[in-house]
């Protein structure tokens, strides 16, 4: 569970939009569960910690939802996602 949230799911911290527009013919977008996801500082650690990764294209977060599209340059690294998703401090529950 994210530590940046008060008992109510308020966010303690500012929020930043992330976006990438970028058009590759060989991307592949794959959707995760993910748990523990309150706020948008929850959005962010995700978002940031995925998009480090070699060969994320882009991250979308929905965290009402609890899901995460990853789109990758080809076949996206499983495990990687998982332990970028758990170093943010979350749990990615698997494939949506």
């Amino acid at each position: 569970m994210g530590s940046c949230c008060t008992p109510d799911n308020s966010c303690s911290t500012g929020t930043v939009e992330i976006s990438t527009a970028t058009a590759v013919a060989d991307s592949t977008s794959t959707v995760y569960a993910v748990s523990g996801m309150t706020c948008g500082h929850c959005k962010t650690a995700v978002t940031n910690s995925v998009s480090a990764l070699d060969g994320v294209i882009s991250v979308d977060v929905d965290v009402a939802a609890g899901l995460v599209t990853v789109t990758t340059g080809g076949e996206p690294d499983d495990a990687a996602i998982t332990a970028a998703v758990d170093d943010a401090g979350y749990e990615l529950t698997g494939r949506a």
